[in-house]
């Protein structure tokens, strides 16, 4: 039996095309992921909605078929709640580099993240600004290079994962852009979280990022992920020493009870009607 091929242009704006990605670049795999993810969980294409802020990752949406909004650096979230306040119905999606979401859009982030609203954010994390000139971004590994830190930077990372945990994001996980099957599942998974769902994808920069740090080629950047992550499942049996220098990969948290705030704040408004 022949394997029916995956119809990507259905969802596809085909007259946006070429991207403006680099070749090589981790953000298209992502990209194939989340359509495919989206095609699995039947969503109507009407019912979808994503918005990005500003930088590589966040010219997707305009690449998509879907109810689609390219918003200003760092309030792609902001955006995001609007339109899951107005319309709870929707299933909103936010796409966002590391700098834009955790940088200029840090405070949207763990705010986001503490009222457990149901939007499932994305990040591509390239540890760099890919677009701008290849800047250090909050999530660059300490000793690494950047056009801002030539020397190696001093600042520890922000974990992506660890930080919404914390913030209060009831689903969080990671994968890769090499991690392409597993990567699919996870979007799905965080798609049908009810509740504020953060999935951290370690994707690929080799211009801005791989050049300065012996990477130059996107094979050798793949060849770090796949060397570097480690199945949350088999970190359980690993040591504080083995997993070093490593990042866990799957669902790392998930909590179903927690209310989440728009379905909280339309009964507030439902209790006003009565008084």
């Amino acid at each position: 039996m022949i394997k029916k091929k995956f119809d990507y242009d259905k969802y596809l704006r085909k007259n946006t095309l070429p991207h403006i990605w680099c070749p090589g670049c981790g953000d298209g795999i992502i990209l194939k992921s989340l359509i495919r993810a989206i095609d699995k969980c039947g969503y109507d294409k009407n019912d979808v909605v994503i918005t990005s802020g500003i930088g590589c990752a966040s010219r997707l949406p305009g690449y998509v078929d879907f109810n689609t909004i390219h918003t200003t650096h760092g309030r792609a979230l902001t955006f995001a709640i609007g339109i899951k306040m107005f319309k709870p119905r929707l299933k909103v999606i936010t796409i966002s580099g590391d700098g834009d979401a955790l940088a200029i859009g840090g405070n949207h982030f763990i705010h986001a993240a503490r009222r457990n609203i149901d939007i499932s954010l994305i990040v591509f994390n390239n540890y760099t600004y890919g677009m701008t000139g290849g800047q250090a971004s909050p999530t660059q590994p300490k000793g690494s290079f950047s056009t801002t830190t030539p020397f190696g930077s001093i600042e520890s990372p922000f974990d992506v994962c660890n930080l919404a945990q914390a913030a209060g994001a009831t689903w969080v996980g990671r994968s890769t852009s090499y991690h392409a099957v597993q990567l699919e599942k996870l979007i799905v998974d965080a798609l049908n979280h009810k509740g504020f769902s953060v999935l951290d994808v370690i994707t690929n920069c080799h211009i801005s990022y791989g050049r300065r740090n012996k990477m130059k080629s996107p094979v050798e950047m793949i060849e770090y992920q796949k060397e570097k992550a480690v199945n949350a499942r088999t970190a359980q049996n690993m040591s504080a020493e083995d997993l070093a220098g490593k990042f866990k990969t799957g669902i790392l948290y998930e909590k179903k009870d927690s209310p989440e705030y728009s379905e909280e704040y339309h009964k507030v408004l439902e209790s006003l009607k009565t008084k």
